[in-house]
């Protein structure tokens, strides 16, 4: 058997997560900065915090299973 090659994950940072938005965002329909990105991350940031904690994650897991269903 061959024996599969460890890859080590990078420690990702929010400002990593900004920029990888912006570059998926940024589309020749739609052009965005990370300056934008930041501020519309913030916002969704801003509105999840005001949910209890049980409802903010049961919010971004329905978020990723949708993200999930969607070809990328």
């Amino acid at each position: 058997m061959a024996k599969k090659k460890s890859v080590k994950k990078k420690t990702s940072s929010l400002n990593d997560l900004y920029n990888e938005v912006a570059r998926k965002a940024d589309t020749a329909g739609v052009k965005i900065n990370v300056a934008e990105t930041k501020r519309v991350i913030a916002c969704f940031f801003d509105v999840l915090e005001d949910y209890k904690a049980a409802e903010a994650f049961d919010f971004v897991a329905k978020g990723l299973k949708r993200a999930g269903g969607r070809r990328r």
